[in-house]
């Protein structure tokens, strides 16, 4: 990606700044910032971390943050003069030539833009016997100066070639500042670019900066726009993330620093492709669908998935021609049960158990999809071609799972694979898979969403806090523009949590539940009762509520009641009618779905549903005790 130099501060992820370093390098990095704080809190001298910096192929562009620095009167001012210079001698220690000022917040400091201006051509004329640029940054908070369009007033009225603006992406969108205004600025007067993206809160700016930026595409804000705009000037230095994020501070640095590598790829791509420049890499292939779903099951579990997938109408049409790998039927759902001994799917069992192993999922490009997988650091599964029954290439997924891609006509994939055995059968209804559901521990929730938006595109939905017995689920769906392929995603929390507990039970993120679509669930449930299958039970106060609303006469939630349906109305009348069953192994479950001009997911009925599993769950511990 020429003229792409991708940046990150070492504040973004956790560790003494050794660790941070060989994190950053790990995760394909060149160029860094290094936050004060980090260096003041380390053993290590200055020379000895560029001795560091050296060994990791690093290199130090910005040393930051110089705060509270202009418009202050003596005997301050000339204290503040004199340490610059010393951390103009600790930067030519690291080998740094760029220096954040950010806007002041001290209260004796002036707001007279002139004085600034004058104090700002001093620093510059020091910097310059030091072959050092000075970046001025808006702090969204600043006393004086909180808008990008200030500091390039001053720095005009500066007029130095060492002092130019520094632009942070947060400090511009979080005021809601226009991207347009950027293009007032001089492209060669900008010293560097900081970028983070953010959900939107409604808070202080100071707080929400501080504790709740995230990576470019986690967040609610235009950040590609803002890019955008920049990439138009002919801006083509470095793009820096500096984010600062409670989770991240908890969290792997390695992940981390991968995930900010992700987000500065895609959104470079997303930024080049807004300004019709040369795509630098290859283009988002749309998912058209899901070709089958994938469990990892012993021969024991096999037999009992067996008699619930026959509960729930499937058929199981083939046997694979060299491997104890089924397909199982109905509709356009093809499920398959790996039973083999060794491969993938073997050692996926036996370090979760009885589990959801992969998704086979239909794309309009494989090759390019595979490529963009690449260059967004997301790694190719290199197991032994054929080994586990279908030889297409697949990606790591969520907690080691796998992700096929497959062309979006598939061929004759089944039949080259697969020897027929039972003749499909109509089955209770079912007719295509509506969303897949994982869930993953609280620190990965964001870098799961990176994962499917930067990938495959997906839009996301509104973030839900779901009501659990045990604590609080947070809970975000993201589907493509049609709707051909939905995932939703959860994060306990707490540590007794549904999701947190599958998480544990698993030892790890995966698929804990399949949502599969009818025509009628009604019809489709009185098929389940006549099987006697596992249905999780709702309680008459739920339907007495939906009466309440109005949303159902009597007779319709008896209906409901007697097959416990779900319903939600959305505020323009869709309709979402929900089933579940009950857990196989405590592990994954199933959901039949019927939507009626509605979008959404039932987010008003998850705390019903997760209190009648953990209901479901304590009879089953009382019934072991």
């Amino acid at each position: 990606m020429s003229g792409f130099r991708p940046a990150i501060a070492t504040v973004c992820v956790s560790g003494m700044l050794d660790q941070k370093l060989r994190a950053i390098a790990a995760a394909g990095f060149h160029e860094i910032e290094i936050f004060e704080p980090d260096l003041i809190a380390s053993p290590h001298s200055p020379r000895e971390i560029r001795t560091m910096l050296d060994d990791l192929g690093l290199r130090c562009v910005l040393y930051q943050p110089f705060r509270d620095f202009e418009g202050l009167p003596e005997p301050w001012r000339t204290r503040t003069f004199d340490r610059a210079e010393r951390k103009f001698d600790l930067m030519a220690e690291l080998g740094a030539d760029r220096i954040l000022v950010c806007s002041s917040c001290d209260p004796e400091a002036s707001g007279d833009f002139d004085a600034i201006a004058a104090d700002f051509h001093v620093l510059g004329e020091r910097a310059a016997a030091r072959g050092i640029l000075v970046g001025y940054e808006a702090l969204a908070w600043g006393r004086h100066v909180y808008d990008h369009r200030q500091v390039w007033d001053i720095v005009q009225r500066t007029n130095h070639p060492s002092v130019g603006i520094l632009l942070d992406s947060f400090h511009s969108l979080a005021r809601g500042i226009p991207v347009e205004s950027l293009r007032e600025i001089d492209p060669a007067k900008i010293v560097f670019v900081q970028l983070a993206d953010a959900p939107r809160l409604d808070m202080g700016l100071l707080f929400w900066s501080r504790h709740f930026r995230s990576m470019p595409g986690q967040g609610d804000l235009p950040v590609a726009d803002y890019v955008a705009e920049l990439l138009q000037l002919g801006y083509d230095g470095p793009l820096s993330l500096e984010i600062f994020n409670d989770r991240f501070r908890a969290t792997s640095p390695v992940l981390v620093a991968t995930d900010g590598m992700r987000s500065l790829v895609a959104l470079h791509d997303a930024a080049s492709r807004l300004v019709a420049a040369p795509a630098p890499i290859p283009a988002v292939t749309g998912i058209k669908g899901v070709a089958f779903v994938e469990f990892a099951v012993t021969p024991a579990e096999a037999l009992r998935l067996e008699r619930m997938l026959r509960d729930y109408g499937f058929t199981r049409t083939g046997r694979h021609r060299n491997r104890k790998v089924e397909r199982w039927q109905q509709g356009a759902i093809n499920l398959v049960v790996n039973q083999e001994e060794r491969g993938f799917a073997h050692s996926y069992n036996l370090l979760h158990g009885a589990a959801i192993c992969a998704l086979g999922l239909r794309v309009g490009d494989v090759d390019s999809a595979m490529a963009r997988a690449e260059a967004l650091h997301i790694h190719r599964f290199t197991g032994v071609a054929g080994e586990e029954g279908l030889d297409v290439p697949a990606l790591r997924g969520v907690g080691g799972s796998l992700i096929y891609l497959l062309p979006d006509q598939v061929g004759d994939l089944w039949e080259r694979e697969f020897i027929a055995d039972e003749p499909p059968a109509s089955g209770i209804g079912l007719t295509g898979i509506d969303h897949v559901a994982v869930s993953v521990d609280l620190d990965e929730f964001l870098s799961w969403q990176l994962y499917w938006s930067a990938l495959f595109g997906l839009g996301k939905q509104e973030e839900q806090d779901i009501l659990d017995p045990s604590g609080l689920v947070q809970s975000r769906a993201m589907e493509t523009p049609d709707g051909t392929f939905r995932i939703t995603m959860n994060a306990g929390g707490g540590r007794s949590t549904l999701a947190s507990r599958f998480v544990e039970k698993q030892l790890g993120a995966g698929f804990q539940h399949l949502a599969f679509a009818t025509a009628n669930l009604v019809t489709t449930a009185r098929q389940l009762a006549a099987v006697e299958a596992e249905i999780l039970d709702i309680p008459a106060n739920y339907y007495a509520d939906l009466i309440a609303r109005g949303e159902l006469s009597p007779g319709e939630a008896d209906t409901l009641s007697a097959h416990h349906l779900l319903l939600d109305v959305s505020a323009d009348g869709g309709r979402y009618h929900q089933l579940y069953s009950r857990a196989f192994d405590r592990r994954f479950f199933f959901e039949i779905v019927e939507r009626t001009n509605y979008r959404g997911f039932g987010a008003r009925n998850a705390p019903v549903r997760l209190a009648a599993q953990a209901r479901y769950r304590q009879d089953l511990t009382a019934t072991e005790l």
